[in-house]
This record gives C-alpha cells, sequence and structure tokens, in this order.
C-alpha cells in the first residue's frame, strides 16, 4: 500500500503534505462524531477540522475547551492525532510498511527522508525504528513523573491521574498544548515537578531527533559535535536564557502575573515561559495579562521556534543560526561563509533564507487579513498568526471569537507551519526546471 501511495507523487514534499492532509481529514471526521463531544451531539465541522488540524499540526491552539467539549473518546482522538503528527506521517507509515513486509523500498526511504531529514538514505530504517522508541520512552517516563505528582501532589485517584499524566506527556513531548484543564497548567505555576517535567520534555522533543541523537553519543566531546547539532544546542540555549531574562524583567512587578508569586516561583515561571514558544503552547501565566512588550518577545521566540527534524514549529533555531552567520560573514567581506571549521554550501544558504522569507511573507499577509476580519488590535491578531504559523498554541484568549473565516485562515496558517514553507512550496510544485545554460551577469545595487 505504501509503494503505491507514493507512486502517485513526483516528489517527497508531496508525500509528506499529503500526508499530514489525509490525517487532518480522518481526524476531522471522527471528531464530528456524536461520540466524540460531552454532549453526544455532532460537532460543528469548523471545530472539528480546526482542532484536529491543530492536533495533528502539533499547536494547542482551540476554538471550544478540550475537557469541556471533548469525551474521552475525543480527548483519545486528539492524543493520536498529536503522536502521529509529532512523529511525522512518513515516520508512521515507514514503521508500519516495515513491520508489515519488513523491507523498505526506495521510495519509501525518499519520502522518509523528506520527513525525518536525515543526512543519508541508507540508515533511514534504523533511524525510524530509533525515533518511534525513543518517543515512547521519553513519553512514558514522563508520564510516571506527572501520574506521580498527581497522586501524591493533588490527590488524584490513580486512574485519573495515569490519564492525566498519560495525556499531557504526549502533548508534552510532541510540543502540542492541549490540556485538559480551562486554565492550561497556570494552577501549577509555582509547581516544579509539573513545570519542570513539562518544560524537560518540550525541549528534548523540540531538539530534533537526529541531534539528541549525536548528543547521547557524544555530549562530552563537544568539538566532535555537527554543524546541526552545534547551531542547534547553541541558539536554543542562548534563546531560552535571553526569554527567561526578558519575562523577568518585564513581568517581574505585573500583579497580574509574575508579581504575585515569590522569588523562586517568578524564576520558575518564567523559564517556564521562555521554553513554551519553542512551540508547545502550555501557559503557567494569563498570557492575556501580560504586557505588550512580553506579547512582541513571545511573538518572536514562536517564530524562531525549536530543532529542525524534531516535534517543534517554526522557522527552526537551525535556520535562524545559520542566518546569523551568513550575516556575519557578509558584514566582515567575507565571500564563504564558515561555521567552526566547516563551509556552508550555497544551497542551504538560499534555503535558509528563502524559508525566512516565505515565513515573514505569510505572517504578514496572514495579519493583514485577520486585522481585516476581526475587531482586535494589532499586537493580539500577530500574536495569534505566529502562534499558528510557528504551531506555538499560545493565545491571549482571542482565538475562539475570530469567526469562521478567521478559524480558517488559522487552519491553513497550522498546516502551512507544520510542514514547513519550503516544503509546501516544493509539494505544489510539481516540475522542476533546470537551465542548461548561463546568462551574462550583471551587479546590481543593494540597500
Amino acid at each position: 500500500m505504501m509503494p503505491s501511495f507514493l507512486t502517485r507523487f513526483r516528489h517527497p514534499a508531496q508525500v509528506v503534505a499529503a500526508g499530514f492532509g489525509v490525517a487532518i481529514a480522518l481526524g476531522t471526521v471522527l471528531l464530528t462524531l456524536p461520540i466524540a463531544t460531552t454532549e453526544r451531539a455532532p460537532a460543528d465541522w469548523v471545530v472539528a477540522l480546526f482542532t484536529a488540524t491543530s492536533a495533528v499540526c502539533v499547536t494547542g491552539l482551540v476554538i471550544v475547551d478540550t475537557e469541556s467539549h471533548w469525551s474521552v473518546f475525543g480527548e483519545v482522538v486528539i492524543a493520536g492525532l498529536v503522536q502521529v503528527g509529532g512523529l511525522g506521517i512518513m515516520t508512521m507509515a515507514t514503521l508500519f510498511t516495515l513491520l508489515v513486509s519488513g523491507r523498505l523500498g526506495l521510495r519509501a526511504r525518499i519520502a522518509a527522508q523528506a520527513e525525518t531529514k536525515t543526512l543519508s538514505m541508507s540508515d533511514v530504517r534504523r533511524l525510524v525504528l530509533k525515533v518511534v522508541l525513543f518517543s515512547l520512552v521519553c513519553e512514558a517516563l514522563a508520564a510516571v513523573v506527572l501520574t506521580a505528582r498527581f497522586v501524591i501532589g493533588y490527590g488524584e485517584p490513580l486512574g485519573r491521574a495515569a490519564y492525566l499524566g498519560a495525556f499531557h506527556s504526549v502533548m508534552a513531548f510532541n510540543n502540542a498544548g492541549f490540556a485538559l484543564w480551562p486554565d492550561s497548567l497556570m494552577r501549577f505555576v509555582a509547581d516544579p515537578w509539573i513545570c519542570l517535567t513539562v518544560a524537560l520534555v518540550v525541549i528534548v522533543g523540540g531538539l530534533g531527533f537526529p541531534v539528541v541523537f549525536e548528543l547521547a553519543r557524544s555530549w562530552r566531546h563537544p568539538r566532535r559535535w555537527s554543524v546541526l547539532t552545534r547551531v542547534t544546542v547553541g541558539v536554543s540555549v542562548t534563546l531560552l536564557v535571553l526569554g527567561t531574562l526578558v519575562f523577568l524583567m518585564t513581568e517581574w512587578r505585573n500583579p497580574r502575573t509574575l508579581g504575585a508569586l515569590d522569588d523562586p516561583g517568578k524564576l520558575l515561571a518564567a523559564f517556564f515561559a521562555a521554553v513554551m514558544p519553542r512551540s508547545a503552547g502550555f501557559n503557567t501565566l494569563d498570557i492575556s495579562q501580560m504586557y505588550p512588550s512580553s506579547w512582541l518577545a513571545t511573538d518572536v521566540l514562536m517564530f524562531i521556534g525549536g530543532g529542525s527534524a524534531g516535534t517543534a514549529g517554526g522557522l527552526k533555531v537551525t535556520t535562524f543560526g545559520l542566518l546569523a552567520f551568513v550575516v556575519w560573514a557578509e558584514v566582515r567581506g567575507e565571500s564563504r561563509v564558515n561555521i567552526g571549521h566547516r563551509r556552508l554550501p550555497e544551497a542551504t544558504q538560499r534555503q535558509a533564507v528563502t524559508i525566512t522569507v516565505l515565513g515573514v511573507t505569510l505572517v504578514a499577509a496572514s495579519t493583514y487579513v485577520l486585522l481585516a476580519l476581526t475587531p482586535h488590535g494589532l499586537d493580539q491578531v500577530l500574536f495569534e498568526v505566529v502562534a499558528a504559523f510557528g504551531t506555538a498554541g499560545l493565545s491571549t484568549g482571542i482565538t475562539p471569537s475570530l469567526g469562521t473565516a478567521g478559524h480558517l485562515l488559522l487552519t491553513v496558517l497550522m498546516f502551512i507551519g507544520r510542514i514547513g514553507p519550503l516544503t509546501m512550496g516544493s509539494a505544489l510544485a510539481l516540475n522542476r526546471r533546470s537551465r542548461h545554460y548561463e546568462l551574462p551577469e550583471e551587479r546590481v545595487i543593494v540597500g
């Protein structure tokens, strides 16, 4: 079944886009079933489509409250969609092919490579199995910690605690922001067991599988790290530190956010607020009560996102880091972009610039359209658009009031944000043209 499915497409990116589309369509159908809602009535198709897209694209934006609107069946469907979307449609499809046939064809390898961002096809089979096993182990460990905390610290029955622990561990590792409380995780703002566990799992899931596996092999020898790992780790740590400091400075005296907490609680809440824009979507502070400066900082963090080939969304820290090196080389007048003792290929530089320009253009255009469709201000609308594009799932609280047109716009943004602007563009380009000649060169004034 897998090979016949792949033969319908000319480019692996098309397979990835189609796979996510099929998963969203299936999730929408399941969520419109009467059994999926607490009222045992069919959900509105826009709500079902938005929720299914948010789940498959591991975003976490919601129109309706997850616990009160969806039944246990609906919640399990959402968790399943998040799991499939987090691991990647083609990663799951490749795994099923391996289990059924015991072998992996060339087309399936290419498709899996497009999804997992592996640098060679020879180890795709082994990598896919490692990705699935690693994901399940991380989620299981986080579920155990959360379950124990819910039982010991909050008196939840074991069955309910296990359900809460498993649900939120899946959401955390896959960087999705669905929570079974109306206030997300705000009631646990000063609980380090909950906050640090969720934050750690979010970071691990958002680093990217190639980086995590390389760190596991040679974390004691940073000089042996690849350029991908160096850039991902360096930029991620920098953004986490700077993000924490920014939230501490801007929200320290805000009585509606950090101001009501003691000093250790402020540090914990600020760190959690800096981690979640990687595309996780949980919040322990009331985002609607933050200062606009904090919204802007969150916008930047959400737009950058997490690591490549992981569960995080956004522009990706790798793209952001590579752009910084490109700018630095241009400022210094160097003809080549070097990172450490390696030279960055020109094709990679163009790809980073293309992704960034497409992302900025898409966010700007979507913000303009949403401003025209809704009565909300620029700060809130921009926050919502960036959260959807970066699959972050954070919101100032205006998501339910955006109307059908606004919800459909965010649905498209989440879809494009998950599979990536460049992948989406490649999927839509049915033919690739290659020139067999070079045109005369002419310099153009820039700036």
